[in-house]
């Protein structure tokens, strides 16, 4: 399971949601082997005077917040991180120094999904990549 929060500018996610979506779908589709048709993007659309950040980022400065069940490997995670400052570069035009994320990993049976317990979900793909 992975819950993706994106925080930046409100003028950009107007006009580069679906890019930006796609970007992370991808990254996290490829280094966590997580299932195509398995997205969950939650975007935050910031005003100018609520999204205060240092000089050396630019409008595009864009948060990315992952939540995801315990389980990946140094390896997979590192991966995620890369693809995803890769993908938003190529796909959505945000350069890696406009970005930050933050990966947030939790056991299973901290997680309610589909009105039961994440610990007793059958999730159909692999966690422990």
């Amino acid at each position: 399971m992975a819950q993706i929060k994106i925080y930046a500018r409100r003028g950009l996610l107007q006009q580069g949601q679906p890019l930006i979506s796609q970007a992370i779908h991808a990254a996290v589709v490829s280094a966590l082997q997580y299932p195509p048709d398995k997205r969950f993007h939650r975007f935050f659309p910031m005003d100018d005077s609520d999204f205060i950040h240092p000089e050396d980022r630019s409008e595009r400065y864009t948060i990315i917040e992952v939540s995801m069940f315990e389980g990946r490997s140094e390896a997979a995670k590192r991966g995620l991180i890369q693809a995803l400052f890769e993908n938003l570069k190529h796909m959505a035009g945000i350069e890696p120094q406009d970005v930050e994320i933050t990966l947030f990993e939790t056991p299973r049976v901290n997680w309610g999904i589909r009105g039961m317990n994440g610990e007793d979900l059958a999730l159909g793909y692999a966690v422990k990549v």
